[in-house]
């Protein structure tokens, strides 16, 4: 029992368990405390928003959606997981570094976007789990035995 309960096991109930969590753990709260807001008000914000990347103000708002509404949704559902999870790290990566300038601390702290960072790497290198729509249609299947 202990040593099945602390062996670190890739492919074990626990660990698919835990990518769920992670994945509707972040999915949702960046979809609700970011992504929303952004969505539902890209009018009024899209002349102003901060173009890091000097793509324009409303593309770079729009590319901000795309990451933290609609890819969030793919997380939580667990559909093309890796993808959304690629498209999430560079947008907090340049939350982080650029927007934040890589401070962990102070008046623009960029701690969260850091957080939000280290889970998107772990689901990109993870994957989502079997506890997926990933999981269901990519399923490996068994070689049958004569």
């Amino acid at each position: 029992m202990i040593k099945k309960l602390f062996a670190p096991g890739n492919d074990s109930p626990c660990t698919n368990l835990a990518l769920l969590v992670l994945r509707a753990w972040l999915g949702v709260a960046m979809l609700a405390n970011h992504g929303f807001d952004k969505l539902t008000t890209f009018g009024e914000k899209s002349a102003s928003f901060p173009d890091p990347l000097g793509v324009g103000h409303a593309m770079s708002l729009a590319l901000v959606v795309f990451a933290e509404f609609f890819c969030s949704l793919l997380l939580v559902v667990g559909w093309l997981t890796r993808f959304g999870a690629f498209v999430l790290v560079i947008n907090m990566a340049v939350a982080f570094f650029i927007v934040h300038k890589g401070g962990l601390s102070g008046e623009h702290s960029g701690e969260l976007a850091f957080i939000y960072l280290a889970g998107y790497v772990v689901l990109l290198i993870a994957g989502p789990g079997r506890f997926s729509a990933d999981g269901s249609l990519f399923k490996k299947k068994e070689c049958p035995t004569n």
